[in-house]
């Protein structure tokens, strides 16, 4: 049995956040019509505009909410919540590219929730996996590079007993336990830390598990959790 554990030391920075997850098994990630999934990630970042009405791009709520919550722990100089970096793509004029379905879907709800969304590969995960404040000493190596870069000491990291497996909270994630065509079990997350959209933030979570399950079959289950519901089994 795994768990995904969120920790006290995240809820005594984050008491009022909720961390929304689909737990999907027994899907096929391998089917990839590219053009479908291309057009995906172009509807969705048609509607991502609906989210970016100031001209400074750092003025827009959905921005600012994460830009302020990265504040209150260390992190990497530089470091961006995974929606700034796909809506400042869209902000800049340039396309999201296609990876692999079960990235793109999580991609596209982002942009058209304006919400962090990120996934990994349930059978790579050693142990429980927690969001919960770094030690220092994680083990971490992300997609592009062979060196092992550790998070911070207070950072807040997704991480089981191997390693870190997102590095500042939804920044950069580990290529130990990343999504491929080859996954089959996978937990996919979507992160609030502004309470007035917990509306927006469920029909996200649906609008996931229904496109996963719609695109790739298998079965989901939607949790979300809380300061007063901290664990979940996602195996």
């Amino acid at each position: 049995m795994k768990n995904f554990v969120v920790e006290d030391d995240f809820w005594s920075l984050f008491p009022n956040a909720r961390i929304g997850v689909v737990i999907c098994h027994d899907i096929d990630n391998s089917i990839n019509d590219k053009e479908q999934y291309k057009e995906l990630i172009l509807n969705a970042e048609k509607e991502a505009f609906k989210y970016l009405q100031e001209i400074e791009f750092s003025n827009n709520e959905v921005i600012k909410v994460w830009r302020e919550a990265f504040q209150k722990f260390k992190t990497k100089k530089g470091a961006r919540s995974s929606v700034e970096a796909l809506l400042k793509r869209v902000h800049n004029g340039n396309h999201i590219g296609t990876i692999n379905p079960l990235v793109d879907i999580y991609n596209s709800i982002s942009l058209k929730y304006a919400l962090p969304c990120g996934g990994e590969d349930i059978d790579t995960f050693v142990g429980d996996i927690r969001l919960t404040k770094a030690v220092g000493n994680e083990n971490f190596v992300t997609l592009g590079t062979d060196e092992n870069a550790p998070p911070y000491e207070g950072e807040i990291v997704y991480k089981d007993n191997e390693g870190a497996i997102c590095r500042c909270w939804n920044w950069r994630e580990s290529i130990r336990t990343m999504l491929t065509e080859n996954t089959k079990n996978a937990f996919l997350c979507i992160e609030l830390v502004d309470e007035r959209r917990l509306k927006e933030f469920e029909n996200a979570l649906k609008d996931l598990a229904k496109t996963v399950q719609d695109n790739l079959g298998g079965t989901y289950k939607i949790s979300i959790l809380d300061i007063n519901n901290k664990q979940v089994s996602i195996k």
